[in-house]
């Protein structure tokens, strides 16, 4: 496991031909430190749907293969059981993410496992959040890896401004059917995280996306999720209480801003470079797509596209 320390963030640039330099850059400078006997490694990146990374929904697998090098070359962890984990979802199939956006190639290429946590042995988890007692269905085998490290997209969203290290976390929920948390997203994002803690978080914002993508060539790593999050959403231009979910985690005793130390690019300079949206236009956008989503379901019975199930 690894050696919890700080709430140090750091930023730093990357290039198309230089990813590892960065990472590694990052990792040391949030204090990044493992056992070299580390054993069981997951490694959970955002693959909500089937866009590739150049549309900014999904994790770079450049950036995934670059931290198993960095973890192999830098870390000794050149016997460890690595594996590649996402769970299926209300509109996504994982065997088709992990085709379709190249992670079997890249499994193939770096000699690691790629693995549906929606097939994992599942426990049942309560957390109260706000009051309020909820359950979730978590993969055991998060609970138990030696090494988590979660590879999140830098993005906004409809439901929660901000997706994002948190959010990502959602997605390790085993049930498949997320969609039955939305009416309390924000409190679910919340419990959730208070059960699987990552042991760094390396954020994807090579391309980010606003509402278009957005060319960012930008890492931002963290051992804490909410500082991540929370640093995030200072270069996206929003006021961090903006984002309910990570005032909802300050009062829970998730995070404190107060604790978040920047190290490296100046955050903002990244944040001219990120085109911010209304957050009541996304509010708006959110009920559109809603709609749209429950008008395709009621013609064809399922929110996965026919094509993909075949």
């Amino acid at each position: 496991m690894v050696e919890m320390g700080n709430n140090i963030v750091s930023l730093a640039r990357v290039s198309e031909t230089d990813l590892a330099t960065p990472v590694l850059k990052t990792l040391e400078a949030v204090n990044f430190k493992i056992n070299p006997k580390v054993d069981n490694v997951l490694i959970k990146p955002n693959l909500c749907y089937y866009w590739d990374h150049l549309t900014g929904y999904t994790t770079d697998p450049r950036l995934v293969g670059c931290i198993i090098d960095v973890l192999r070359e830098n870390y000794g962890l050149t016997g460890a059981n690595i594996k590649i984990v996402e769970a299926d979802a209300t509109a996504m199939r994982t065997s088709h993410a992990f085709r379709m956006l190249k992670y079997d190639k890249l499994a193939e290429e770096k000699d690691v496992t790629l693995f549906n946590l929606a097939e994992d042995k599942l426990g049942t988890h309560k957390v109260r959040v706000a009051g309020k007692e909820m359950s979730f269905d978590v993969p055991e085998s998060l609970l138990h890896a030696d090494l988590f490290i979660n590879v999140p997209k830098m993005k906004i969203a409809s439901t929660t401004i901000l997706t994002c290290a948190m959010k990502n976390i959602f997605g390790c929920i085993g049930a498949p059917r997320k969609i039955v948390y939305h009416p309390i997203l924000n409190e679910a994002i919340v419990g959730i995280n208070k059960i699987l803690k990552p042991d760094v978080t390396v954020v994807d914002g090579i391309i980010a996306l606003s509402n278009v993508p957005v060319r960012m060539n930008l890492i931002v790593t963290g051992l804490d999720t909410f500082s991540v999050d929370w640093a995030v959403s200072r270069i996206m231009g929003y006021g961090p209480f903006w984002i309910r979910y990570l005032k909802i985690a300050g009062k829970e005793g998730l995070g404190n801003p107060k604790s978040v130390q920047f190290e490296g690019e100046n955050w903002r300079e990244l944040r001219k470079a990120f085109p911010r949206v209304n957050p009541f236009r996304l509010k708006w956008q959110n009920k559109m797509q809603l709609k749209l989503l429950r008008l395709y379901s009621t013609i064809v019975g399922d929110v996965i596209p026919p094509f993909l199930e075949s």
